[in-house]
C-alpha cells in the first residue's frame, strides 16, 4: 500500500503487516553517484552454501533416485536468482577426518558411533559425485568445492585418489580443492602434535608435489588455508604460501561458539542486533586480505553462521536472518569474493533447512531455518554485470552501538551505476517502522522487497517479498514488490524488525519474478525456469497440486 503525503515524497509500506500508525523519524540516505575510488567487484553468485560431509547424504539423497524434492526447491530458489553457477562447498571437520573409498557401494558410512558431534568421520565413495552431478542436472549450474585432508600429509594416497576421481567426475563443474580444514586447531584438537604455520606450509608443498606427480591439478584448483581461530592469514602468506599457485585464500569465522554449552555470550541476542559488531567480525584477517589482494588472489569466507559448534537459541531467530544479511552485505564491501552459509546435520539450530528426520528426507515435511531467508535476500542483492557494495554508515551505525539501522549502496555495471539500496532495521516490535528518505535525483522510481517477521525472536513466521517457504522447500504466497514514484524523492518504511532491498528504476528483470519451484510433493512441475533473472517471467501455478505427478520410491 502506498500513502501519498502532502510533500513531494511517497511512503512505501506493506499492507499485510500490522505496523503502528506512526513511523519513526526519517533518516536521510545519501547514496553517492560513484563508489569510492577503490572498488571491489563481486559476481552475482557471491553467496554459496557450505555442507558438512557426515550429513550430506541425508540432505541431498543417498543415491540419484532419492534426491529430495524439497532440497531441489531450496537450491533452485537461490540458483534462479543469479546468472552464474550456485556455489557449493563440501567440507568441515568431519571431511578432514574422513576417508575416500573408490569401491564403496553407498554414498557414505559412519565409522565411529562415538565420534565427537563436531567432528564426525565417515567413509565416502563415488556415489557422492553421482548425486552432486544429478542435483546439478535438476537444479541448474553449480560450482563445487571439496575439502582435502591435511591431517596425514605423509601418506597422500587417499587424497590423490579423491582428487583424481573428483576431477574426472566433475570436469569444469569443479571449482577448487581446499587443502586442510582449520589447521590452526589441529594441535589443540589432538590431530597433530606441535603443529605450527611453518610445518603446515612445508607440508602443503609436499602435498602439491604428490598431486602434480599424479598428473592432477594441472589447472589452478587449490585453495586454503581455511583457518578459523588461532593463525593469521598474513603470517601464513609470509611463511611461504604465496609461492604456491593458489586459486583462493580461504578463511571461516563464527562470532561466538557453543562448544562448551550455552553461555551468556553465545545466548546474547543483542550482539546480533548491532551493525557495529559486523565490521570487527569480518575484518579479523584484514592485513592478510590486503596481501591477498596485492597478489590478485580472491579471499573466500567458506563458512559463516551465528554460533559455532551447532548454534544456540539465537540461531533459530529472525535476528539471525538480519545478521546474516548484514554480514553478507558487509563482506561484499570489505573485499571478500564469496561467502558460504554453513549447514549441518539434522537438529543443528543454525541450519538453513532440516528434513523431518535424517531417515525421511524424501518426505515433504521439511523445516526452514531463519538464515535461509537471508540467503534469498542476498541472492537478489547482486547483479549479473558486476556488483560493488558500499556501507553508507547510516546514522553512524559503524561506530555507535546504539544504532539500530544499517544501509548499503549497491552499484551495478562494475560499480558505474547506482542500482539498489539495502536497508536494515534491527528495532524490535512494537517499535514503529523506520523511515528511510531517498533524496530527489537518486531515481525516477523505486521497487521494494521486504524481509520481515513479527519480532526478532520469531522462528517461523518469516517472509521475503511476501512469501514464506513451505514444507517442500517451495515459496508460498503472492510475491510482493512495491513500486512507487521517486522523481521528487521518496520515503521507504522498513518494519520493526525488517530489511528492505530497494531497486532504483523500473526494470522488472532486476528482481526474480515468478515460480522457482521445480519439484512438487511427489513429482516435478514443468512451469519453473532453470536459469537466472534473465528468464524469470513465469507465473505461479494457480493450484500447485494440479501439476503433481506422484512417484513412489523403491
Amino acid at each position: 500500500m502506498i500513502f501519498p503525503q502532502l510533500v513531494s515524497a511517497f511512503v512505501v509500506t506493506l499492507a499485510a503487516l500490522p505496523t503502528p500508525a506512526t513511523a519513526g523519524p526519517p533518516l536521510n540516505v545519501s547514496f553517492p553517484e560513484q563508489p569510492p575510488a577503490f572498488k571491489h567487484v563481486v559476481d552475482d553468485n557471491f553467496l554459496g552454501i557450505s555442507w558438512e560431509l557426515s550429513s550430506f547424504d541425508t540432505l541431498w539423497g543417498r543415491n540419484v533416485s532419492t534426491i529430495p524434492h524439497a532440497m531441489q526447491n531450496y537450491l533452485h530458489n537461490i540458483a534462479v536468482r543469479t546468472s552464474k553457477p550456485l556455489r557449493i562447498r563440501i567440507g568441515g571437520n568431519g571431511m578432514d577426518g574422513s576417508t575416500y573409498d573408490p569401491n564403496l557401494k553407498t554414498f557414505l558410512e559412519l565409522t565411529d558411533p562415538d565420534a565427537y558431534f563436531n567432528d564426525i568421520p565417515v567413509n565416502f565413495g563415488p556415489i557422492m559425485f553421482d548425486v552432486m552431478n544429478a542435483m546439478y542436472d535438476k537444479v541448474g549450474p553449480m560450482q563445487f568445492i571439496l575439502g582435502l585432508s591435511m591431517r596425514s600429509p605423509h601418506d597422500t594416497t587417499n587424497v590423490v585418489a579423491l582428487t583424481k576421481d573428483a576431477e574426472k567426475a566433475f570436469g569444469d563443474r569443479l571449482d577448487a580443492f581446499l587443502l586442510g580444514n582449520e589447521p590452526d586447531l589441529y594441535a589443540g584438537h589432538g590431530n597433530r602434535d606441535a603443529y605450527d604455520v611453518d610445518t603446515y606450509v612445508s607440508e602443503i608443498g609436499d602435498m602439491l608435489g604428490d598431486l602434480r606427480n599424479a598428473g592432477l591439478i594441472e589447472h589452478n584448483l587449490i585453495g586454503g588455508p581455511t583457518i578459523c581461530c588461532g593463525w593469521n592469514l598474513s603470517t601464513i602468506l609470509d611463511a611461504g604460501l604465496t609461492e604456491y599457485p593458489y586459486k583462493y585464500y580461504t578463511v571461516q569465522r563464527y562470532p561466538q561458539h557453543n562448544c562448551g554449552g550455552p553461555t551468556e555470550r553465545n545466548t546474547n541476542i543483542s550482539y546480533y542486533l548491532s551493525h557495529q559488531n559486523v565490521g570487527p567480525y569480518l575484518n579479523w584477517q584484514q592485513e592478510g586480505m590486503h596481501k591477498a589482494q596485492a597478489n590478485n588472489v580472491p579471499v573466500l569466507l567458506t563458512e559463516y553462521n551465528t554460533v559455532a559448534c551447532g548454534g544456540s537459541n539465537i540461531s533459530t531467530t529472525f535476528a539471525a536472518s538480519l545478521w546474516a544479511v548484514d554480514v553478507g552485505l558487509k563482506a561484499a564491501s570489505v573485499n571478500y569474493t564469496a561467502i558460504y552459509l554453513h549447514t549441518r546435520e539434522h537438529g543443528i539450530t543454525y541450519n538453513l533447512f532440516d528434513p523431518p528426520t535424517p531417515e525421511t528426507s524424501t518426505d515433504p515435511n521439511w523445516t526452514t531455518g531463519s538464515t535461509y531467508y537471508a540467503a534469498l535476500f542476498l541472492a537478489e542483492m547482486t547483479d549479473s554485470t558486476g556488483t560493488v557494495v558500499v556501507d553508507l554508515n547510516l546514522n553512524n551505525s559503524n561506530n555507535d552501538p546504539r544504532a539500530q539501522v544499517a544501509a548499503y549502496g549497491i552499484y551495478s555495471n562494475g560499480g558505474n551505476t547506482r542500482n539498489k539500496l539495502a536497508l536494515i532495521n534491527y528495532a524490535d516490535a512494537p517499535a514503529p517502522p523506520q523511515v528511510y528518505r531517498i533524496p530527489a535525483g537518486t531515481a525516477s522510481s523505486v521497487q521494494v522487497r521486504v524481509l520481515t517477521a513479527p519480532s526478532v525472536r520469531e522462528e517461523r513466521k518469516i517472509s521475503w517479498a511476501g512469501q514464506t517457504v513451505g514444507e517442500n522447500g517451495a515459496l508460498e504466497g503472492a510475491q510482493d514488490t512495491i513500486r512507487t514514484d521517486c522523481s521528487d524523492g521518496c520515503e521507504v518504511e522498513v518494519p520493526s524488525p525488517g530489511a528492505a532491498l530497494v531497486f532504483l528504476g523500473d526494470d522488472n528483470s532486476q528482481f526474480f519474478t515468478g515460480n522457482s519451484t521445480i519439484a512438487g510433493i511427489g513429482g516435478y512441475l514443468s512451469g519453473a525456469p532453470r536459469m537466472g533473472p534473465a528468464s524469470s517471467s513465469w507465473a505461479v501455478p494457480a493450484l500447485l497440486l494440479a501439476s503433481v505427478v506422484f512417484t513412489f520410491w523403491s
